[in-house]
């Protein structure tokens, strides 16, 4: 039987995230109201900087466990984001272990972080992958948009890598919808069709938050 990661610890990596973002950086929040109370989410993340991931731990009205890629599941690092009830993933294979932990979450009813692009990037969901819609359908969880904005506006002083300290940082949740026709199908092509819905729901929310940020 697969362990699905501990709903406890990804409440404690988002008490761990509220003190370090709010202390970094000053987030500014909008439409978490959005996000439903209980039952199964799935968050869809557009990925541009290394700190996106944790932001949105931080901020989000409720715990989430990220799909993260396994390279970063090294030494004390990799333990500490298990201990958190974070998910490793091969992005290089099927990896159905991942797969089930992820499904696990879910049925559960808590909430699964995705980054649909499967890389960091231009942070703009032109390029998603299949994962996200199959996550959708198989668990008829809703979709939840977030856009962060912000992180790559430029680079710290301090530090290079991350954005400047006390810098402004934008998350915008947007409605939840269902990627599925509601047939329940979960054929090549009914998954074709979602990530289709998926893509443009994505990009009108991202646009749509860019202009509420005006970033």
């Amino acid at each position: 039987m697969t362990e699905v990661p501990s709903a406890r610890g990804a409440e404690v990596g988002r008490r761990i995230g509220v003190g370090l973002m709010y202390g970094l950086w000053k987030p500014r929040v909008l439409g978490a109201w959005r996000v439903p109370a209980d039952g199964p989410v799935i968050y869809a993340v557009n990925h541009s900087h290394n700190i996106d991931g944790p932001m949105v731990m931080g901020v989000a009205p409720r715990p989430t466990h990220f799909l993260i890629k396994k390279e970063a599941f090294v030494g004390p690092l990799g333990r500490f984001l298990t201990g958190i009830g974070q998910l490793e993933v091969d992005r290089h294979s099927t990896d159905r272990t991942a797969i089930a932990r992820a499904l696990g979450v879910l049925e559960n009813g808590g909430v699964l972080g995705i980054f649909p692009e499967g890389t960091r990037g231009e942070g703009d969901f032109a390029s998603l992958r299949a994962g996200l819609a199959y996550f959708a359908v198989r668990s008829g969880a809703p979709i939840v948009p977030v856009a962060v904005l912000g992180s790559t506006d430029r680079p710290g002083r301090l530090i290079n890598a991350l954005p400047p300290l006390r810098s402004r940082v934008d998350v915008v949740f947007g409605d939840p919808f269902d990627a599925g026709d509601g047939s329940g199908r979960r054929t090549r092509k009914a998954l074709d069709e979602a990530t289709e819905r998926i893509q443009k729901q994505l990009t009108a929310h991202l646009e749509n938050a860019r202009r509420l940020t005006s970033r």
